[in-house]
């Protein structure tokens, strides 16, 4: 069973960065997830990937993995792109596409 290491994405429902500077180690599941017969509920024998561990750095994931004979890949983090606008642009005159409701 392998592992993934991981920056999470922010929360878009907040402006902040809160919990998107910690690395996150997650077991890939090894199976897919069966349908109960009777309810319908999805479920896997699988306890590994109910867990979730967060690291200050990457290091540190990495070192967890390798002490504890953990396969892993480490997924590149993604870097948000800001882009600044104003309320006064959706006026602009030279605007690509005019604004309209």
């Amino acid at each position: 069973m392998t592992a993934r290491i991981f920056r999470p994405a922010p929360n878009a429902m907040q402006s902040g960065r809160g919990q998107s500077k910690e690395w996150v180690l997650v077991h890939a599941p090894q199976t897919a997830r069966e349908i109960e017969p009777l309810m319908g509920y999805t479920s896997s024998a699988e306890t590994r990937t109910q867990i979730k561990l967060s690291f200050d750095s990457l290091d540190e994931a990495e070192a967890y993995a390798r002490r504890n004979g953990i396969a892993y890949q480490v997924l590149p983090d993604h870097k948000p792109t800001v882009k600044r606008a104003s309320y006064s642009d959706n006026f602009r005159s030279d605007r690509k596409t005019p604004w309209t409701h």
